[in-house]
């Protein structure tokens, strides 16, 4: 069985043996949980940012870097109209794993004052969350690796709770940290644009074991000058910038009957810049349609018939203005 946590306890450990090169830090604190600072106190940079990707994936997934060309004239690009973007592809060959039982955002970590949402492969061993009844997947390890958007290091309490529910000791536990306003914190944010697109189609109501695997190719966002700002970007460039495509093997009417819902664009709240939508709904992510959060463009290919299906586009406009380029 594929052990999410024990693949990328192996990048880990890559990380902590260059950590100089990768201009991180590598911490110890009192329970001898191991903290590896990617963006808070650390500069980091960019290969810690793909690094720490590909741990949110379990090691399942690869990210390269690359530009992406957005045509800013109707009809087609003939390369005389397109504005390059600093981008990144990202392939993961077990989607159900790397990017739902992996990567997926949804263990929300709130002891005392601290507060993180938690992604990685220690959520496939808590199992904190009602999707685990849907993946049928849980790791088994006796290492535990978490990744937490957070601009606050966690301390020893915040790591013991982690480390009990995740069936560890805690120093066998390793926390990775970057905010969302540096360089390793928004590339991982763009690198979740296949699983941003899985989740959506589990939401409503396909059934993602079918899918093969997931490409993707996102602009990164630049770094701003505090997490508000970079929230709003980093969501922009998958709501309006990402592309994604999948192979999946299922009847061509499960696909046909969803494909269009995929799409940010299907989302009453499509259309303005994530943070103006967010300032609308006066900073309450629950009044936000859950619909928006998906990649802009969807490209399926039906293993089974051969058929491929298409919905969705990028918004050069709202990119450029939320992204702040001319």
């Amino acid at each position: 069985m594929i052990s999410v946590n024990r693949e990328a306890k192996k990048i880990v450990d890559h990380m902590v043996d260059n950590s100089d090169k990768l201009n991180i830090d590598v911490l110890e604190i009192e329970n001898g949980t191991t903290i590896l600072d990617c963006g808070i106190k650390a500069k980091g940079g960019m290969q810690a940012g793909k690094l720490l990707s590909e741990i949110c994936m379990g090691g399942l997934g690869e990210v390269s870097f690359t530009q992406m060309s957005i045509c800013e004239c109707d009809g087609d690009d003939d390369g005389c109209c397109s504005r390059n973007f600093h981008a990144m592809n990202v392939v993961v060959d077990q989607p159900l794993i790397g990017c739902m039982a992996s990567q997926y955002a949804g263990w929300s970590i709130s002891i005392g004052k601290f507060f993180a949402l938690g992604s990685g492969p220690a959520r496939a061993l808590a199992l904190r969350e009602k999707l685990f009844e849907d993946l049928k997947y849980k790791d088994e390890s006796d290492v535990a690796i978490l990744v937490l958007e957070t601009s606050k290091m966690p301390e020893a309490e915040v790591a013991d709770y982690i480390a009990e529910k995740c069936g560890v000791k805690s120093e066998d536990l390793y926390i990775l940290v970057a905010p969302c306003a540096s360089v390793a914190g928004s590339i991982q944010i763009s690198a979740r644009l296949v699983e941003t697109g899985m989740h959506k189609m589990h939401e409503i109501g396909f059934d993602i074991g079918s899918v093969v695997s997931g490409f993707g190719v996102c602009p990164i966002a630049p770094i701003a000058k505090n997490d508000l700002e970079a929230m709003g970007r980093t969501n922009d460039c998958i709501l309006y910038g990402g592309r994604t495509w999948y192979n999946v093997d299922c009847e061509d009417d499960e696909i046909g009957k969803m494909i269009e819902k995929v799409p940010s664009d299907s989302s009453k709240d499509y259309g303005m810049p994530f943070l103006e939508i967010f300032e609308k709904y006066n900073r309450d992510f629950y009044k936000i349609d859950p619909l928006l959060f998906s990649p802009a463009d969807i490209t399926i290919n039906n293993m089974r018939t051969g058929n491929n299906f298409h919905a969705g586009n990028v918004n050069i406009d709202v990119l450029r203005k939320s992204l702040g380029v001319d």
